[in-house]
């Protein structure tokens, strides 16, 4: 009976001991899945930091170190003040931390190397006047396509967006570079170093008879019409500029004159309306030069150079930035010349304009007529209608290939009188005269003005010869 009741109680003793196991067992596998559900519907924000309230930031990224503070709202760099902080580029480094979210949580993680951040990558830190906050981004799931990060409470988050993007910015990143203007409604345009002259806007000039053009300068006592595309043009180059590669931020006198900015290659000045308010007159310098030591080098060999070689280097009015700018770009706008600007075309007005046309070819003289007004003329030769395509493509075909004041020894090869329906430019001559097997010479109202290629010349008389033979 003894026997019996003993094991009895022997295996009510085993039963209670697997009871209890698998109790255990079952707890645990609650935890657990209880564990796995939270991993998986974590969304929660786990940092939310008033950008405005930070008063520093200092970082540590692939083995760079930054760290800036605020005075009132401007940012300083610690290490030297003087450098120009953006303020805004600065403020979008705290962007990630106002609503940082997590996708899970692994809370109490025992290894942080298994997520990178026994040895981070980056490591944050931002303070405001009541807490100090210290964020490590450590590896990036490639299967999650997110970061590990830890913000120093004992746990390892999986952030929905990657705060690293944006601290992989250096120094330069981070300058408050200076802008160039659009220029939209320019009232003048100053030269002074390699040219010396200025450019002024004027609408319905009685100094010209292209009506497109609204651009003059003063050469030798007289206003003459620069052509408006090349004008824009070269301001589009201007405000296109690329200031971005700084060489120094704080240029001492020293500094200026090694990158030959104490006495400039070029300066411009650009008096120009603001947004288009008529009261806002604005006025925006620039100065740029190139290296001193090659341009001497360059004087001595005297050779003709690939712009792409030319080191060069721009400032902004008196910034004390100076960037390191391309030889193109620099050669570009070192091409400011009366010649560069003025109308390389012979002939600059509009061909509807003209009303007769009065030529002298091969000791002949022809005289085109025409009916009707702008682009509903029609010309006629000894009273007959003509088609005038040819003649005013070869006529306005007629480009400088460059310009000279020599006089001409040559025989002439074609002369134009062209009539205009203009009251400030009745008419304007042409007499193009032979220089060599390649080129003629343009003379405009009695002044030698260009070189122009001998075909096109050829192409002019075949033009004419095809209406009066």
């Amino acid at each position: 009976m003894k026997l019996a009741n003993l094991k009895r109680s022997t295996r009510l003793l085993i039963l209670l001991g697997v009871l209890l196991v698998a109790c255990i067992a079952a707890l645990l596998a609650l935890q657990y899945e209880q564990q796995r559900e939270d991993i998986q519907t974590s969304g929660a924000t786990i940092l939310s930091i008033d950008s405005d309230a930070v008063e520093s930031l200092s970082w540590e990224y692939e083995g760079q170190s930054f760290a800036f503070h605020k005075d009132d709202d401007t940012w300083l760099y610690d290490e030297d003040e003087a450098f120009p902080v953006d303020d805004a580029k600065l403020n979008t480094l705290l962007e990630p931390f106002e609503d940082l979210g997590a996708t899970f949580v692994i809370e109490n993680a025992e290894d942080v190397s298994l997520y990178g951040l026994d040895d981070p990558m980056c490591t944050i830190t931002v303070q405001t006047a009541d807490q100090t906050y210290d964020i490590s981004l450590g590896d990036y799931s490639a299967m999650d396509s997110q970061r590990y990060l830890s913000i120093g409470d004992g746990n390892v988050y999986l952030a929905a967006s990657d705060p690293a993007e944006t601290y992989a910015a250096g120094l330069s990143d981070l300058i408050a570079n200076d802008t160039l203007p659009a220029f939209l409604e320019v009232e003048t345009i100053a030269f002074s170093g390699a040219q010396n002259y200025e450019i002024f806007y004027e609408e319905d000039s009685p100094h010209t008879y292209c009506s497109e053009d609204v651009y003059f300068t003063e050469q030798d006592g007289q206003t003459l019409p620069l052509d408006t595309t090349l004008v824009e043009d070269y301001l589009g180059a201007v405000s296109n500029l690329t200031l971005s590669d700084y060489v120094t931020y704080n240029a001492t006198d020293e500094e200026l004159q090694s990158y030959g900015l104490d006495d400039p290659d070029l300066t411009l000045t650009v008096r120009y309306t603001d947004d288009g308010d008529a009261q806002a007159d604005s006025e925006c310098v620039l100065h740029i030069s190139r290296d001193p030591s090659e341009q001497a080098e360059a004087s001595a060999d005297g050779e003709e150079e690939d712009p792409s070689t030319i080191t060069a280097y721009a400032r902004v009015g008196e910034s004390q930035i100076v960037y390191q700018i391309t030889g193109d770009s620099y050669q570009t706008l070192l091409d400011a010349s009366y010649d560069d600007l003025r109308h390389h075309q012979i002939f600059s007005g509009e061909f509807a304009d003209i009303t007769q046309i009065d030529i002298s070819l091969e000791d002949e003289a022809y005289s085109l007529t025409t009916q009707g007004s702008g682009n509903d003329r029609t010309f006629y030769f000894e009273g007959e209608e003509i088609d005038s395509t040819d003649l005013a493509d070869s006529l306005t075909g007629l480009t400088a290939a460059s310009f000279t004041d020599e006089a001409p020894t040559l025989v002439q090869e074609i002369g134009l009188t062209l009539h205009l329906d203009n009251e400030n430019f009745p008419q304007v001559t042409i007499a193009l005269y032979r220089y060599d097997g390649e080129q003629c010479l343009a003379v405009v109202d009695d002044t030698p003005t260009a070189l122009v290629p001998r075909s096109s010349v050829v192409d002019l008389i075949e033009a004419v010869h095809a209406i009066v033979i």
